[in-house]
């Protein structure tokens, strides 16, 4: 790609002397067609490039022999319990995510996957032993890959505010007048999806996606000259201009709740190897390139490396690493003992291009201890629906028991997980128990003030039987009267 990186110098994947106890990796989708032309769908290239980078990540930390195998991770045939995967439900993120796990797990043979049944019939696995790896549902996300809108699924109100507060700031103005007669230039290779109101800045990323997929996929396409390596760079520049603004905001941090939630996810994630004794090791989760901007900004990593102010290409992904020095038998019992390292690759990672180390939260510490790594991602995590809902000024739909009061959890991640925020009524009753409660109350209160009017009116109740053959009054079934 077109699109110029300042790298710093990169240390090795791992050092050899550390022992690897668990990885979460965020992961964006290969290649996909044009958000242009909903729906959009992964490519077979887009395929291609995340099996790659399963494969990639397979001889790296799980195959046996791999360069820093994860302590005790299955190798060959996948164990369940120590593998968490997971994506949204579309036709882009959650393909991907399927490549990947094909790539990490291959088929290892129908003959390593065979069922003797009671008749002593036996079943080989089909597929040549193609392993099924159960990939969660994510809520975040859903619909991403559909919508040219940044926060367009979010569904953070107060996110939404500030990501469009950037289209009346004086940057975006400046900017928007400054590219027009740039934009204008392209119409010839666009027009047939943008007219000549919707041909300028405020689509940057729209236009971009267009031409990127078009130069990518596409044998052809309408005057392909017009596309010069120099100008595919203005483009991409102002398409990453653009979205990293709409993604984040450092004077609003509210604006990146898409970073602020993974970044809780990730702690999370992580904490989870550390309570479960390293029998969690290995969390992928696949998701949109906002997430990965947002990220970055709240993690400072743009004031280390000028990369982290572009949009990701396709099948990028970072990983943070959970060490230790020593060994993993047994697993240790402090988090003293424990370290953190973050690893980012722009596109497809193979082993001629691997991912590098970076420091996070701005700082030279290329390796955190779980201390301060757990506290400079608390202070923008959100992991909880309760803090969720605060920051996000929500009071509706899942948000309606929080704004209510109701749930108290912590806003970060937490070096020790996080516990879902308390969805009750403020009596340690759960909703539903309240709803129950509630709907005996007000049937008591209705039967009250029926018997009142009973014996206030002076009425009786009769059995309808007694009134079977009394007939009708003035058209009205007769009333009995004490």
């Amino acid at each position: 790609m077109y699109y110029q990186f300042l790298l710093l110098a990169a240390l090795p994947l791992s050092q050899a002397a550390d022992t690897v106890l668990g990885v979460y990796m965020f992961h964006r989708h290969g290649d996909r067609t044009s958000k242009s032309t909903p729906p959009t769908n992964l490519t077979s290239l887009g395929y291609q490039e995340v099996f790659e980078s399963g494969t990639y990540y397979r001889n790296q930390y799980v195959a046996s022999g791999a360069t820093t195998q994860i302590a005790e991770m299955s190798s060959d045939i996948v164990n369940l319990n120590q593998i968490s995967a997971s994506a949204p439900l579309d036709t882009v993120l959650m393909p991907s995510a399927m490549g990947f796990l094909q790539g990490l797990y291959p088929p290892v043979g129908s003959t390593n996957f065979v069922e003797t049944l009671h008749n002593g019939t036996n079943i080989s696995s089909p597929l040549d032993g193609y392993q099924l790896i159960p990939i969660q549902q994510t809520t975040s996300g859903t619909g991403t890959e559909n919508t040219a809108w940044l926060q367009g699924s979010s569904n953070c109100a107060n996110s939404i505010v500030s990501s469009n507060s950037y289209f009346t700031s004086a940057d975006y103005t400046a900017l928007f007048n400054s590219t027009q007669t740039f934009y204008s230039g392209l119409s010839p290779m666009i027009n047939g999806t943008f007219n000549s109101s919707q041909t300028n800045f405020k689509n940057a990323y729209t236009i971009y996606d267009l031409l990127n997929v078009a130069s990518i996929d596409n044998v052809t396409f309408p005057s392909q000259d017009l596309l010069t390596p120099d100008t595919f760079f203005q483009l991409r520049t102002l398409a990453d201009n653009h979205e990293f603004n709409v993604a984040y905001n450092d004077s609003d941090p509210i604006r990146a709740i898409a970073g602020a939630t993974l970044g809780a996810q990730i702690v999370q994630g992580l904490n989870t190897t550390i309570t479960s004794k390293g029998k969690t090791k290995f969390t992928i989760q696949f998701g949109a390139y906002g997430s990965f901007q947002s990220f970055f900004g709240l993690a400072n990593l743009t004031a280390v490396n000028s990369t982290f102010f572009g949009i990701p290409d396709y099948a990028s992904n970072m990983i943070f690493e959970l060490y230790t020095n020593g060994s993993a038998s047994p697993f240790p019992t402090s988090t003293d003992d424990l370290r953190v390292r973050f690893l980012f690759h722009n596109g497809t990672t193979n082993s001629s291009s691997p991912p590098q180390v970076y420091p996070l939260f701005g700082s030279n510490q290329q390796n955190l201890s779980w201390a301060d790594f757990t506290t400079g991602m608390n202070k923008f995590a959100v992991g909880d629906q309760a803090s969720w809902c605060s920051a996000c000024g929500n009071t509706t739909g899942v948000c309606a028991p929080a704004s209510s009061g109701s749930g108290s959890g912590s806003s970060g991640g937490g070096s020790s997980g996080s516990s879902s925020g308390s969805s009750d009524g403020g009596n340690g009753l759960s909703p539903a128990v309240n709803g129950v409660i509630g709907a005996i109350v007000t049937l008591g209160v209705i039967l009250g003030l029926e018997a009142l009017v009973l014996l206030v009116g002076g009425y009786r109740l009769v059995n309808k039987k007694r009134l079977a053959g009394q007939g009708v009054v003035n058209g009205n079934r007769a009333t009995a009267k004490a």
